[in-house]
C-alpha cells in the first residue's frame, strides 16, 4: 500500500509580522481608503495595496516590478490576506496614480496618527532634503506634481535630472514624521517656511525647536520662523561670517561642552574630539532697505576635530598641487609649455582643480637660453590665517538664554545627525535609488510609499530600544555577542531569516524561529509567534 505524503510547505516570513502590526497601528490602509475609496466590487482596496507595496520596500526593496512573485515567496497572503496574483504591475501603478493627489493628505494624517499612537515628543524637529538622480529624458510630465528637472544634485550627477525630498524627523527616536516631494531644481531655501506651516498643522501645535541646515537661513525664511513664534537653530552659511570674526577669538573665553559623540565613546579621553562654544549676536539684514534687520544669538562653536580633518585636507590639496607644480616646473619651456602663456593657462588649471588660488604665489621668468621659467611657492601668512580659523563654525538661533544656554544649543543642534542618518537609510536599506517609472506623478507616489516605509522602519527601531529600557543595549545582534544598540537595519536582517509552515484545516500555522535574538525581537515587539494577531486580522 503507497502513502502519498503532502509536502510540507515553508513560506519566508521575515519583518512582515513587524510591519504588518505597526502599519496597523498607523491605520494605513483604512486612512489611504478613506482618500482614496474604490467599488465595492474591487478585490482589493488601494490601501491594502499600499500596505503591501510598504512591506516589500521593508523586507525586499528592489525596482518596482514583480511584486507579485516576491508575495508567492513571502508569507504575504498569511500576513496581509492579500493574494500574490492580484499584485500585478497594473494594480500597483493604478494604486499610485490613485494616491498621488491626496498625497499632502496622506502624510500629515499619518504622521499625526504616528505621534498620538506612539507618544511620540515632537518638541524639537530636524529638517533637511536631499536628491535622487534620475535616469530618463521626462520630456512628458504632469504639471500637477513636482517636475523632474536639472539642480544641484546631492551625488554630484549634474549630468542627471533629479527629484528632490525633504524630511522632518523628530528629535524623539529620529522618527520621519513628514515629508515633501519638490521639483529637482527647487531651491532648498525656499521650502522651509512650507514645511514649518505643514509640521505645525500635523503635530497640532505651535511651539516646537525647528533645527535645519544653512539653508533655513535667509532673511524672509527667519522673518517668517519669527513671525510664527517658531523657535530655530540652524548653522550660519560661511559666507555670513567672515574669517576675520573667527581669527579674532580666543579659546581661553570658551566654555567646554560636556558632549562626546557616539563615534569617540570607546577611545580614551585624550583623543575625543573636544568642543567649545562662547557667544555673541548676528546681525541678518533683507535685500531691500525696508526690510528689518533681525538680531539673531551666534553660538561660535569650536571642534578639535574639524580642525585635524580642516588640517589634513588643506595638506593633502598643498601636497597634490605642489607634484603637479613640480612637473610643471620641470616641464617650462619644453615641448608642451614652450611660452609663458601655456605655462600660466596650465598654473590656472592647477590652482582650480587643487583650491589653492589664495595662497599660491608664481612667477614666471626668462632663462638663459630664452626659455620660460617657473617659481613658484605658497604663502606661508595666508595659510597661517587659514589655520587661524580652523575648527570655527556659527549657529543662529532666536532661542534665548533663558530658554537655552550656548551649551544647551550647541547640543539640540547636535541631534541634526539624525536625519543624515534617516537618509542613508532611505537610500540604504529602502533602496530609493532604483526608482524607475515613466511618470512623475508616478514617482510622487512612489517616494511617499518608501517614506511611509522608513516611518514603519524607525518606530520598529524605537520600540525595540524603549523596550530595552534606559540602556538601550542588547546582546545577541553581532557573533561576538557584544553589547550595542539595535539598529533597523540589524534587527530587520535578524527577523529576515523567520520562516512559517502555513496552517491547514487540522492544525494552525507554525512560525519557524532558529535563533534566540528572533525571539527576543519579537518579544521587544509585543509580536506572540504562538498567537499572531496579524493572522487575525
Amino acid at each position: 500500500m503507497t502513502v502519498e505524503l503532502t509536502p510540507v510547505v515553508q513560506r519566508r516570513l521575515g519583518a512582515l509580522p513587524a510591519s504588518a502590526e505597526f502599519l496597523r497601528r498607523l491605520d494605513v490602509a483604512g486612512i489611504v481608503d478613506e482618500l482614496c475609496p474604490i467599488r465595492e466590487v474591487a478585490h482589493l482596496t488601494h490601501g491594502q495595496v499600499i500596505e503591501v507595496m510598504v512591506a516589500n520596500r521593508l523586507s525586499a526593496p528592489a525596482p518596482l516590478v514583480r511584486v507579485g512573485d516576491w508575495a508567492r515567496e513571502w508569507a504575504v497572503e498569511e500576513v496581509f490576506g492579500v493574494d500574490a496574483d492580484l499584485l500585478g504591475d497594473d494594480r500597483l501603478a493604478r494604486a499610485l496614480d490613485a494616491i498621488a493627489p491626496h498625497l499632502d493628505e496622506l502624510v500629515g494624517t499619518v504622521g499625526a496618527q504616528a505621534i498620538a499612537e506612539f507618544g511620540i515628543d515632537v518638541s524639537r524637529i530636524h529638517w533637511d532634503m536631499t536628491s535622487m538622480s534620475l535616469f530618463g529624458a521626462y520630456e512628458d510630465q504632469d504639471e500637477q506634481f513636482p517636475q523632474v528637472k536639472y539642480g544641484h544634485p546631492k551625488d554630484r550627477r549634474v549630468d542627471l535630472k533629479q527629484i528632490q525630498a525633504g524630511l522632518a524627523v523628530s528629535g524623539d527616536g529620529g522618527v520621519p514624521l513628514l515629508h515633501r516631494v519638490y521639483d529637482g531644481g527647487a531651491g532648498e531655501v525656499a521650502q522651509v517656511v512650507g514645511a514649518m506651516n505643514a509640521l505645525r498643522k500635523m503635530a497640532d501645535r505651535r511651539d516646537f525647536l525647528l533645527v535645519a541646515d544653512s539653508k533655513l537661513v535667509s532673511h524672509p525664511n527667519v522673518t517668517a520662523l519669527l513671525d510664527a513664534k517658531v523657535a530655530f537653530i540652524a548653522p550660519a552659511p560661511a559666507a555670513k561670517v567672515p574669517d576675520e570674526v573667527y581669527a579674532g577669538l580666543n579659546l581661553e573665553d570658551t566654555q567646554v561642552v560636556d558632549y562626546v559623540p557616539d563615534r569617540d565613546e570607546g577611545k580614551p579621553a585624550g583623543r575625543r574630539e573636544v568642543y567649545r562654544v562662547l557667544e555673541d549676536t548676528h546681525a541678518l539684514p533683507g535685500r531691500r532697505k525696508s526690510d528689518p534687520v533681525h538680531t539673531l544669538r551666534r553660538i561660535l562653536v569650536h571642534s578639535t576635530g574639524n580642525v585635524r580633518g580642516q588640517q589634513a585636507a588643506r595638506a593633502k590639496r598643498l601636497a597634490r598641487a605642489a607634484e603637479d607644480l613640480d612637473k610643471l616646473q620641470r616641464g617650462a619651456g619644453g615641448r608642451f609649455y614652450g611660452t609663458a602663456e601655456k605655462i600660466a593657462a596650465r598654473i590656472g588649471v592647477i590652482a582650480r582643480n587643487h583650491r589653492v588660488e589664495d595662497c599660491l604665489r608664481t612667477t614666471i621668468g626668462t632663462g638663459p637660453e630664452g626659455r620660460p621659467v617657473l617659481e613658484w611657492h605658497f604663502d606661508q601668512d595666508v595659510l597661517d590665517a587659514q589655520a587661524a580659523v580652523d575648527g570655527w563654525y556659527a549657529l543662529l538661533t532666536n532661542l534665548t538664554p533663558e530658554q537655552a544656554t550656548a551649551q544647551q544649543v550647541f547640543l539640540r543642534y547636535k541631534g541634526q545627525t539624525v536625519v543624515e542618518r534617516r537618509y542613508h537609510d532611505f537610500k540604504g536599506p529602502l533602496a530609493v535609488a532604483p526608482v524607475f517609472l515613466q511618470h512623475n506623478r508616478r514617482i510622487a507616489a512612489l517616494i511617499t510609499v518608501i517614506c511611509l516605509a522608513l516611518l514603519v522602519f524607525c518606530l520598529i527601531e524605537r520600540q525595540v530600544r524603549q523596550a530595552l529600557g534606559p540602556d538601550q543595549t542588547m546582546r545577541g545582534l553581532y557573533p561576538d555577542n557584544r553589547a550595542v544598540r539595535p539598529t533597523g537595519r540589524m534587527i530587520f536582517y535578524h527577523l529576515a531569516s523567520l520562516m512559517i509552515r502555513p496552517g491547514t484545516t487540522t492544525s494552525p500555522p507554525v512560525v519557524l524561529i532558529n535563533r534566540g535574538v528572533q525571539a527576543h525581537l519579537l518579544e521587544l515587539l509585543d509580536i506572540d509567534e504562538t498567537r499572531p494577531r496579524w493572522l487575525e486580522t
